[in-house]
């Protein structure tokens, strides 16, 4: 039988009881065995929730990783200390997943790729829209080829009203950013993946501060306190790559539009084509005639015998700690959300100056 991973989870909050606990609870590989957070009784309550008998709670970090019986930590803090903890974690011989984005700076997720490479530990990314359906049956139809050359593309990540008003979501200092940073890292990363696309030769963007300054405003969550959202509602890039493809970057917690999607990439190839806007859709021309292809997903069989039933959260943690397992690559790997957090990082200072930002 092989051994059980014992894994830790630093940082007790939203994401790791509303995806990562619940997940990694489900596999007969792993015992969570520590938990940690600065409120102590959230690391109490989660312990308690998903922990193996005599679970270990601890305030700080460096406790947790003091000891050597841990095998793997899940760093699940705020963007300001994911470098740090991530980093530390790997100093003290732990595979890590840290949540997205890889970092608040692209030099912080620089410093993370070069401690897993020197140090020889596994590094992902909690990049989890990479595994939902529509999502890994895109990624075989663009790796099989089906589209061609994908040259033009849009990843979209654009909310109405969705402002999260709890945490630190609106605090520039912790977070590093707004939208573009929280969900429209996700849609960069699939647009990127879809691509296979890691070369970006320059960046445009456009990032605004509008409707984040308006009082009681309509939100999903409740309205914000202007006073502390000190991030922006919307931000826009344009991207050139290398080989002189091009990627348009749609980020907003808050905008006048219906038109709305989040974590979805649109492709167009020399070949043909293909969306996330209404389901999965392919296109292209076959015998001088256009056609339009909605993918049906998860119509291969009975449900809970077909795979079907296996969230992307499920399905992240699963091949993450198989990859640990059978010492492999794991799906998202580091030197790819690196790059997204440099475009992310460059539109941003291209906002800030209005000038191109380019890439060495």
């Amino acid at each position: 039988m092989t051994k059980k991973l014992k894994l830790g989870i630093i940082g007790c909050g939203g994401i790791a009881n509303g995806k990562h606990l619940p997940s990694l609870s489900k596999l007969d590989t792993v015992e969570l065995v520590a938990f940690c957070d600065i409120k102590i009784q959230k690391a109490e309550k989660a312990a308690k929730q998903y922990g193996t008998e005599g679970a270990k709670v601890y305030e700080d970090y460096k406790e947790l990783l003091s000891d050597s019986s841990i095998d793997v930590v899940h760093v699940l803090t705020p963007n300001i200390s994911h470098a740090e903890i991530s980093i530390a974690a790997m100093e003290a011989d732990k595979h890590v997943l840290c949540e997205k984005p890889m970092a608040k700076t692209s030099a912080e997720a620089k410093e993370m790729l070069e401690v897993a490479e020197r140090t020889g530990k596994k590094l992902t990314i909690g990049y989890d829209n990479r595994f939902r359906p529509d999502s890994q049956h895109l990624h075989k139809v663009t790796s099989r080829g089906d589209l061609g050359e994908i040259y033009f593309a849009k990843a979209h990540a654009i909310r109405r009203r969705a402002v999260p008003t709890w945490g630190v979501f609106l605090d520039e200092e912790k977070q590093g950013g707004g939208p573009l940073i929280d969900i429209g890292t996700h849609a960069l990363d699939l647009t990127l993946w879809m691509m296979n696309n890691y070369k970006p030769k320059s960046v445009m963007g456009s990032v605004y501060h509008k409707l984040g300054k308006k009082e009681n405003a309509a939100n999903a969550w409740g309205p914000w306190d202007p006073e502390k959202f000190t991030v922006e509602d919307s931000a826009f890039g344009f991207i050139t790559m290398e080989n002189g493809a091009t990627i348009s970057l749609e980020a907003s917690w808050a905008l006048n539009t219906l038109d709305v999607d989040e974590a979805k990439c649109s492709l167009s190839g020399t070949e043909g084509g293909a969306d996330m806007k209404d389901g999965l859709r392919i296109n292209g021309e076959d015998m001088g005639n256009l056609y339009a292809t909605k993918v049906e997903l998860g119509s291969g069989g009975v449900a809970y015998y077909d795979g079907a039933s296996e969230s992307n959260a499920d399905l992240e943690a699963r091949l993450w700690i198989e990859s640990i397992i059978n010492d492999t690559e794991p799906t998202v790997k580091p030197e790819q959300a690196y790059v997204v957090t440099q475009i992310l990082e460059a539109i941003y200072e291209s906002a800030k100056t209005g000038k191109a930002v380019y890439f060495d």
